[in-house]
């Protein structure tokens, strides 16, 4: 799986799967558009317009394996409890496929990562209470110790238990995140990007890039 399917996957908004994708969202997403220019703002139809509209822009991105990625995109968000291994998501209701189809999938799917960034520029962010934009950068790790076929593995810290002398180095990829945070008392964020680090990345020229 390309690190950028890899990434998407974890950054698109539930709601309910079209039931022919590949034809139903050209109109899905001209009704979003208007319903999201026609409402009032702050309404529950503004919000379902943006959404809607977003779906079909996500689709969009998808020019390879679409109709199983975006499925297997909706049965990631749908599903009861945490998922533990990828055959668990092809017994999920939203996605319709079998589990080979899930598998080609992540081998064969493609995306265009620019078009997906712009697609979640353009949303609504969440604001502060003084009308400010709040942005949050992290990186977070992705831990494969067990995986030493995997390319561009780095060694990610990870902090221990106790003391300082717990800490290790474990095998992994280190991701680069960029979020809108809500006001309040919320742990809810608006994703805007994510990238993953390489050997020869230095992660403040990357954050940098990513804000700009």
């Amino acid at each position: 799986m390309e690190g950028a399917v890899a990434d998407v996957v974890q950054l698109v908004l539930d709601a309910p799967v079209a039931s022919n994708p590949g034809s139903e969202f050209a109109a899905a997403g001209r009704a979003g558009r208007q319903t999201r220019d026609q409402a009032p703002a702050g309404t529950a139809d503004a919000a379902l317009g943006v959404l809607s509209h977003f779906r079909v822009e996500f689709y969009d991105c998808l020019y390879s394996r679409a109709d199983a990625l975006f499925e297997l995109t909706d049965a990631m968000l749908c599903v009861d409890g945490p998922v533990k291994t990828l055959v668990e998501l092809s017994l999920a209701v939203e996605h319709r496929r079998g589990h080979g189809a899930l598998y080609a999938a992540l081998d064969r799917g493609r995306l265009k990562p620019t078009r997906l960034r712009r697609a979640l520029a353009g949303l609504p962010l969440p604001k502060a209470a003084d009308g400010r934009i709040v942005l949050a950068v992290d990186v977070s790790h992705w831990l494969r110790p067990d995986a030493p076929t995997s390319g561009d593995r780095l060694f990610c810290h990870v902090y221990g238990r106790g003391d300082r002398s717990s800490d290790q180095l474990v095998p992994g990829w280190p991701y680069s995140f960029v979020a809108a945070l809500e006001s309040g008392r919320t742990s809810w964020v608006a994703l805007l990007d994510a990238v993953r680090l390489g050997p020869a990345d230095d992660a403040i020229t990357v954050t940098s890039a990513q804000l700009r």
